[in-house]
């Protein structure tokens, strides 16, 4: 994700409103009476202008109940329009506002921005003509100008100490007055290019792009954000506004990129220019380009600082690609710690079932959401599969979506059809459907990532704005290559599954799964085969197929294959009767006690895997060990297992271990 803005802003709130971004506590400084001179009134509130966007006029949402709208306060129920910051005339034509205010309507779900009067006349902008990124401003022409033509002056040499008003619109509701002091000037803390205005006059959500004015009500700066620290307002200086270069948009801003894999940070410089004029589609457009390519610019210098350290690359890498793999239904991310070890999230889920057999749970890893959607019996595979609404149809019935209306919580049952789809390719060629959903009540999305398996899919989501598109398919493009999934599903599902090629992943295509119910299950690939009768234990459609994909090195290069092959008689928890072949590889020399002893024991045939049944567990198991015929030394060994309910004789369980191992075969030393 690429956090930027200005340095100038850094410890900083900017002014917008709680529609923008995230609501300001109301400046607890004592306030008096505005003492502009009454005469001056009008022509500011003529000059001074609520910025809005329209409301979407369609909701793409289903919801439990009818929305309670008729709850909403009058103005807030009635008005078509959001109220997102505040403008004023300066003259010939143009008009100002705070930079972030215009930059609210970059790929906005809501109109575009315009300026709206007391009348409740709105006028849409024409062109861009200046703008400052890090000094955090625009200046811009109408289509069709108010009738009244007011503007105001401008007093680009305040003196400190002074009374100052600030104008604006404070919560959306409105122009209001407000007066103070011009306390003092503050340097930029980037590198001092120029000083803040420092003033104690009240502002409030909305009041961002609105004038400061001294007492004869010309303007000495822009209203544009309040201390973190601190009961005192800033303003850029008039002054600035004027001396900037004429018909440019300078893109300059200090930030950083970081992705939830790792907490390493890449910092860096855009510095970016365009020409002006430009209608506000096209400085949308050159806007959003040349950001982009400076996310994408910092993205990969992220990756290659840390590309000998990033997974499955560096000493960290081992522990993971040597252990034993790992089964867990619930999906994990591959992060890397403070210690530099990469391991997989520890991430809880909460649990919520769905009819006929099916279930969601749904865990956090950093700002995404990860989850494991279980089909439902009576919805169709294909249908599942190819209907990303249905998909979300069912995540919504957890109660993940609501909206808040007057006080109330409010499910949303149904986002609808998503609004743009598109399909990816992960590092280790696993295909991902990724689908985007419109919250257009809040200017939102719900970006999901979504990676089928057998007995439904897995997902990585993430809500945004949608200014933060672009950036979160870099995040996302990139993270969805470390997620950490089982392929898991009743022998029906992985019919139905392995019946559509399109869901497989490459690897997929050189693994074989022959079975027959009642009769026989087998296993194939390039690594090993085996395979065993109904007799050994029953082949039903309901047993439950667990393929346990890993990451390691294959001949030092990092692949992603089948490490464990678990199958179990059926979804019980309460059957322990289970066929389990497993893939082992010899670690480096010292990497892990654990891991260094366990491959001993089995290169050994120590216990628990010299063929002896022991019980584990409330179960009675018996492993054994397999390697590639005439390797002396192998660096790859496979332990058999077979698990039974009760407790069998030994000889019993050994004949069992013995029809599993029959037509095993290792193909890989």
């Amino acid at each position: 994700m690429h956090a930027w803005y200005p340095a100038a802003l850094r410890g900083i709130s900017r002014f917008g409103t709680a529609l923008v971004c995230a609501a300001l506590a109301l400046v607890a400084t004592t306030t008096r009476a505005a003492t502009l001179d009454a005469a001056l009134l009008p022509k500011i509130e003529a000059a001074t202008f609520e910025v809005v966007q329209a409301k979407p006029a369609n909701d793409p949402l289903s919801y439990e109940k009818p929305l309670p709208l008729d709850l909403l306060p009058y103005q807030e129920r009635t008005d078509k329009y959001h109220s997102i910051g505040t403008a004023f005339a300066i003259g010939n034509g143009r008009y100002v506002t705070a930079g972030h205010v215009l930059l609210a309507g970059l790929d906005s779900l809501w109109g575009p921005p315009a300026l709206r009067d007391g009348a409740g006349h709105v006028y849409p902008i024409a062109k861009v003509e200046k703008f400052a990124l890090r000094r955090d401003f625009v200046v811009f022409t109408l289509a069709t100008p108010p009738a009244s033509g007011a503007t105001l002056a401008l007093d680009p040499r305040p003196q400190p100490n002074t009374t100052v008003y600030a104008v604006g619109n404070a919560l959306g509701t409105g122009i209001v007055i407000r007066d103070g002091l011009y306390t003092s000037d503050t340097p930029e803390p980037q590198d001092g290019a120029w000083k803040w205005l420092r003033f104690s006059a009240a502002a409030s959500p909305g009041n961002s792009g609105g004038p400061l004015l001294d007492q004869q009500g010309k303007v000495v700066g822009v209203v544009l954000m309040k201390s973190a620290n601190e009961n005192l307002n800033y303003a850029l200086p008039i002054g600035e506004l004027l001396n900037a270069p004429a018909d440019t948009a300078r893109m300059s801003a200090r930030g950083s990129y970081q992705l939830d894999l790792f907490t390493a940070v890449s910092n860096g410089n855009l510095d970016a220019h365009f020409a002006l004029p430009l209608d506000l589609a096209a400085f949308y457009r050159e806007f959003g380009a040349r950001f982009s390519a400076y996310s994408e610019k910092q993205f990969q210098s992220l990756l290659a600082h840390e590309s000998a350290n990033l997974f499955p690359n560096g000493a960290g890498s081992r522990r993971l690609l040597y252990q034993q793999t790992i089964l867990n239904s619930f999906p994990s991310l591959i992060v890397r710690g403070s210690d530099g070890e990469w391991g997989l999230s520890n991430t809880g889920s909460q649990y919520f079932a769905l009819d006929h057999n099916g279930y969601v749970r749904i865990g956090e890893a950093g700002r995404n959401g990860l989850v494991h959607l279980r089909r439902p019996d009576d919805i169709p595979a294909a249908k599942f599969y190819a209907d990303a609404q249905t998909r979300m149809d069912l995540l919504a019935r957890t109660g993940l979506f609501q909206r808040m209306v007057a006080g109330q919580k409010i499910k949303i049952t149904s986002l609808g059809k998503p609004i743009r789809s598109a399909t990816h390719r992960d590092r280790w060629q696993r295909p991902w459907q990724i689908d985007a959903w419109a919250l257009p009540y809040a200017n939102r999305m719900v970006l999901a990532y979504t990676l089928p398996v057998p007995d439904g899919s897995v997902m990585l989501m993430r809500f945004l704005p949608p200014t933060e598109w672009h950036d979160s398919r870099l995040d996302l493009d990139e993270m969805s290559s470390f997620v950490y999934a089982t392929y898991a599903g009743t022998l029906a599902q992985w019919r139905e599954f392995l019946a559509d090629p399109a869901l497989l992943p490459a690897v997929m295509h050189d693994i074989h799964l022959d079975y027959t119910y009642g009769q026989r299950f087998g296993y194939r690939s390039p690594r090993l085969t085996f395979s065993y009768p109904s007799s050994l234990q029953t082949v039903a459609p309901d047993n439950l197929l667990w393929l346990g994909f890993r990451f390691f090195l294959d001949g030092g290069k990092p692949t992603w294959d089948a490490g464990i092959v678990n199958v179990w008689k059926n979804t019980a928890n309460d059957d322990q009767y289970e066929v389990n072949v497993q893939r082992h590889m010899a670690p480096p020399a010292g990497l892990d006690t654990n891991i260094d002893s366990l491959w001993r024991k089995i290169a050994a045939r120590e216990y628990p895997y010299n063929a002896v049944a022991n019980p584990q567990n409330g179960q009675m198991g018996i492993d054994g060990v397999a390697g590639a015929p005439g390797v002396a030394t192998p660096t790859v060994l496979y332990t058999a297992f077979y698990g039974a309910t009760g407790a069998p004789p030994q000889a019993e369980m050994k004949t069992k271990l013995d029809v599993l191992t029959k037509d095993l075969q290792v193909r890989e030393h």
